[in-house]
């Protein structure tokens, strides 16, 4: 069973300490921790390219990672407005739920780890 834009967004919020914004315009939904975005959910109105349009979330994750999961999965491709080695798009309609939250939690997970130890512990203990 696949994922639908308002489960991810749901899903999304529900880590502890998540916020939401759209900073880049109102086509694209970021999530942030502690102001850092780890999880960036395109909304489908764009006009400024036919990719846009597409069901898909830019996460940040280690860059082995992100290779790994391109060469294994036809819905995982570089990121298109991000940085190609940081972050991948995730086609999450066409992959199951449960991995898709997986990967949020991961880009979530990062983001936490490089936090300042006091910030940090507060988000990674919450998930064990």
């Amino acid at each position: 069973m696949s994922m639908n834009i308002e489960q991810v967004r749901e899903y999304t919020l529900s880590l502890p300490g998540v916020t939401e914004d759209q900073a880049f315009g109102e086509d694209i939904l970021n999530f942030r921790l502690e102001g850092k975005i780890f999880v960036c959910l395109g909304l489908g109105s764009s006009k400024r390219d036919i990719k846009d349009s597409d069901s898909r979330i830019a996460l940040k994750l280690l860059p082995d990672r992100n290779i790994e999961l391109r060469e294994q999965f036809s819905a995982v491709k570089p990121a298109y407005h991000w940085n190609k080695t940081h972050w991948s798009d995730i086609y999450y309609e066409e992959m199951d739920k449960s991995f898709v939250e997986g990967l949020i939690r991961e880009s979530y997970q990062l983001i936490a780890s490089k936090l300042p130890k006091t910030v940090r512990s507060k988000y990674l203990s919450e998930l064990d």
